[in-house]
């Protein structure tokens, strides 16, 4: 895979704000023709830099009210902890981004739920239920100031 030049960076932020552009919207940005920037656009997918495209929702009107980050920390470190931790994380559909830290925290997982009653079942259910847990923290979203 060869690094990305000016122009592949332009098309893949401009995609990254509005991954439903067209490609005419890329060429006039670029001033490359339409499928000049296609070949780009294909070129950025097979190699890797553009791994695929995704719907923003709003989560609120999908019912899903709470949004909760838990740091949480392991009992064990040993490798097969963390992968088993990782395998099981990545099953729960509440979690919608899990993250290895460095710091205080192993992990800090993104949670989105309908309610409190929803996300106390996650906690104690999913959570607290694995046997490597030590310690989860619970902080809430109150406002979301800026997202991208």
């Amino acid at each position: 895979m060869d690094l990305v030049d000016t122009l592949d960076r332009t098309i893949v932020e401009h995609l990254e704000f509005d991954g439903r552009c067209s490609m005419q919207d890329l060429s006039d940005l670029t001033g490359l023709s339409r499928s000049a920037v296609f070949a780009r656009v294909k070129r950025l997918e097979s190699d890797g830099v553009i791994q695929g495209y995704t719907v923003k929702i709003d989560r609120k009107k999908m019912g899903l009210e709470i949004r909760a980050f838990c740091s949480v920390n392991l009992k064990l470190h040993e490798r097969a902890a963390l992968e088993e931790f990782e395998h099981d994380i990545g099953s729960y559909r509440e979690v919608k981004s899990c993250y290895h830290l460095t710091g205080s925290s192993d992990y800090m997982l993104e949670v989105h739920v309908p309610d409190m009653d929803h996300y106390h079942k996650f906690i104690t259910r999913k959570i607290a239920a694995m046997d490597n847990i030590a310690q989860v923290k619970s902080m809430f979203v109150m406002n979301e100031i800026l997202e991208r």
